[in-house]
């Protein structure tokens, strides 16, 4: 049947149609079913996948039956997900949960996070804070090591990105206002490992010590949640619970007195 406008097709496209909208020919997309040993380019199998309308799941089931990397979800960089971020990281307590884009900006972060960590409303990168508010730096017991893993990490996560007004941005300003980073990105480094352990030296309550994961969330966007665990064995969870009754105490809403 015919793919010219008008014409009602058949239920599935035949394989003659599917070649014709994704610009290939008949023979080599028959290959293709029949599984035979050709190589398919990338632009070749997003033409197919756009070829039979499929889905975000289904391109990426594609893409692995050919053996290509699945392409990465596309969304402008700042864009915020849909997702209710507080609810998630506050289901965490008392363990410090934050989320970040793949520039590290700072999508949200629960009470837990802001007591040990020092983050503050003021704070919307997490590269630029760490690098930059010596508060935040001085509370790693390693912050020189965690500067190395960090800024290696981001090389990796923005590696889509440097043509991104926004990642340049970042870039220059953490240039600018950190010698530390700029000396690190310019080393070019690139490190796949990320910190497990982490231990933070907290003000109030002395030495702290998490276990720590990571994990992208579902959607568009190219989120991560980074959740600290505290190691079991150690204080930290008691200390924690600590820091969230007092700052619940300072916060708390005085009671109304009545005649």
């Amino acid at each position: 049947m015919s793919v010219s406008a008008g014409r009602r097709r058949t239920p599935g496209l035949r394989r003659e149609e599917v070649a014709v909208l994704a610009g290939i020919g008949t023979s080599w997309y028959t290959w293709l079913e029949q599984g035979r040993d050709i190589n398919v380019s990338e632009s070749v199998a997003r033409a197919i996948g756009r070829a039979l309308c499929l889905d975000r799941s289904e391109v990426r089931y594609l893409y692995q039956l050919l053996g290509i990397t699945p392409p990465q979800p596309t969304v402008a960089v700042g864009e915020r997900t849909t997702v209710d971020l507080r609810h998630v990281v506050d289901e965490c307590l008392p363990s410090p949960a934050l989320v970040v884009d793949s520039l590290w900006n700072l999508l949200g972060f629960n009470a837990s996070a802001a007591l040990v960590f020092g983050f503050t409303p003021e704070d919307r990168n997490l590269l630029i804070s760490f690098f930059t508010n010596p508060e935040i730096w001085s509370r790693y017991a390693e912050p020189e090591l965690m500067a190395r893993m960090a800024v290696a990490q981001f090389r990796i996560s923005a590696a889509g990105h440097y043509d991104d007004p926004l990642f340049n941005n970042v870039v220059t300003t953490l240039c600018e206002q950190s010698p530390q980073f700029a000396a690190l990105w310019y080393s070019h480094e690139v490190l796949d490992s990320r910190m497990r352990h982490k231990e933070v030296n907290h003000p109030t309550v002395g030495r702290l010590v998490f276990d720590t994961h990571s994990w992208q969330l579902d959607g568009p966007e190219q989120i991560r949640m980074f959740l600290h665990i505290p190691r079991r064995h150690s204080d930290t969870r008691r200390k924690l619970e600590c820091l969230l009754d007092q700052h619940a105490r300072e916060h708390a809403l005085p009671e109304r007195v009545t005649a």
